[in-house]
């Protein structure tokens, strides 16, 4: 085969695995609408060695020669170039995949924020107006717990009298555990043909309303409040988040489509991982949060104004972070 030929018959190849080299790499948010599919580089890199070594057992020309060992090298550089440490993976993970896959599957999150948050108002104007309709959620024991827990007279308001001796970093490990618990249980829920994730959503929306409403009731705004008010911010979202992930799952075993059920659930499964795992890393800040800021004796104007400042952050990160991920793909 002629020069001419071989180049007339590989070179939309060449110029297709030259425009991959040229785009921004998968992952750096900078890839536009019209880009190459990223996905064709391996299959074209050894298309490209193939056609490299031809030509220099064929004796072509040495220009065309050195063009296809620049693309071969360039192509292994890409392919073959060392993995980016896990911490920077992690900030990639948290600054453009997590609040980027949650917007792509926002339906799911507004489903799910409507199950937790419509029972909790539904039982905290109950709980407010019907002193008895608290004990329906949660039995007497727990009820006087929680009033203890942020009666103005208590000596640490957020914490039982037993665990008010306990170091705040104790404490964090504590919320740690229960926060990531309600979390896991409302996402794995969704194995279920989604019937936990509701349950788990409804239960701790009408428990957490329950509580608002009852503890408003007897007056204890200056502590109730302005305690949950801030780390509310990370880990009540995260619960949306975790029921959102759990709807992913129900919804791939509901409604397959076309696809068979496990085929249907696998392709469901990263993305709701993807979600599971930003939900936990809120509720790890959550945790923090509730245990060295919420209990800090402020005044309250200072801890409203704290809140409002860390909503405002959360709705602008899962808003605006990660945007061009998936707009662009």
């Amino acid at each position: 085969m002629r020069q001419q030929q071989f180049e007339a018959l590989h070179g939309a190849e060449w110029e297709e695995m030259e425009a991959l080299l040229d785009a921004a790499p998968r992952g750096s948010g900078r890839r536009t609408a019209n880009a190459p599919d990223p996905m064709r580089l391996p299959r074209l890199y050894r298309l490209v060695c193939g056609h490299y070594a031809a030509v220099r057992s064929r004796h072509y020309s040495p220009a065309l020669a050195a063009r296809l060992r620049a693309l071969v090298l360039r192509g292994h550089r890409r392919l073959y170039r060392r993995s980016d440490p896990w911490l920077w993976r992690i900030i990639g993970f948290f600054v453009e995949v997590f609040p980027a896959t949650l917007r792509r599957y926002q339906r799911y999150f507004w489903l799910s924020l409507l199950l937790f948050v419509g029972p909790g108002l539904f039982m905290g104007f109950g709980a407010y107006f019907n002193p008895d309709l608290i004990y329906s959620v949660l039995p007497a024991e727990n009820v006087a717990q929680m009033e203890a827990m942020y009666d103005p007279a208590s000596r640490q308001v957020g914490r039982t009298e037993a665990r008010a001796a306990e170091t705040d970093f104790q404490m964090f490990g504590f919320y740690i555990k229960n926060n990531i618990g309600i979390g896991f249980r409302t996402f794995a829920g969704g194995m279920l043909a989604g019937l936990g994730t509701l349950f788990f959503l409804v239960f701790n929306g009408l428990v957490l309303g329950g509580v608002a409403g009852h503890l408003t009731r007897l007056g204890y705004t200056e502590t109730f409040w302005p305690f949950v008010s801030g780390h509310g911010a990370f880990e009540l979202t995260a619960i949306v988040i975790c029921g959102a992930a759990g709807l992913v799952l129900a919804h791939a075993i509901v409604n397959p489509g076309q696809a068979t059920r496990p085929e249907a659930l696998k392709r469901a499964a990263r993305p709701a991982l993807v979600l599971a795992m930003g939900a936990a890393g809120m509720l790890l800040v959550a945790a923090f949060v509730e245990a060295f800021w919420s209990p800090a004796p402020l005044p309250p104007t200072v801890k409203f104004a704290v809140a409002g400042a860390l909503w405002a952050l959360v709705a602008a990160y899962l808003t605006w972070m990660g945007r061009g991920r998936f707009e662009a793909g």
